[in-house]
């Protein structure tokens, strides 16, 4: 078992050194990569990306103790279950309430097509940061690190605590 124990303020100083490293990043990406070279500049910033993850997490597991145990819960059932989740929730919100938000939050939708519109432009690269290093790193970070250390520190009911405290928030 990887029993961490981990305090609050740890939690909150590793979510706000990765986020530095999102910055660091994205700063890469907009101010280097982009004025080098304009054909290469997605590759370059998925290596960089991927290169900082993977430092992020070394320095994480060696500072902490914590063990990465990507495939510790993934099963078969749980695989279809994810699957059938995102087609129903892209059915449920493209299909049905799009209309609704649409009329709602007119400024929204002319952003979020814009969002579209350039993940399109580089659909390989778009893919792998949205759809497989941020899930992956917010699984280890979050879930595994964060939420796993607190539990291990405060019990079932940092659960409860949190889960309180993220509703209320939205």
């Amino acid at each position: 078992m990887n029993k961490i124990g981990l305090k609050i303020t740890t939690a909150f100083l590793w979510v706000a050194i990765y986020f530095i490293v999102m910055l660091i990043y994205t700063f890469f990406d907009i101010a280097i990569w982009r004025k080098i070279t304009i054909k290469y500049s997605n590759c370059l910033n998925i290596v960089f990306i991927i290169a900082c993850v993977i430092t992020f997490i070394i320095l994480l597991c060696n500072r902490t103790g914590y063990k990465v145990r990507i495939f510790k819960n993934v099963t078969i059932i749980n695989i279809f279950l994810a699957v059938g989740c995102s087609v129903l929730f892209y059915f449920l919100l493209d299909k049905c309430f799009d209309q609704i938000f649409e009329s709602l939050y007119p400024a929204s939708e002319q952003a979020y097509q814009n969002t579209i519109q350039s993940l399109l432009k580089t659909p390989i690269t778009s893919l792998l940061q949205v759809c497989i290093i941020a899930p992956v790193i917010e699984e280890i970070l979050m879930r595994g690190f964060v939420l796993g250390g607190l539990k291990d520190s405060y019990g079932n009911s940092i659960i409860n605590i949190s889960s309180f405290i993220c509703s209320s928030s939205f």
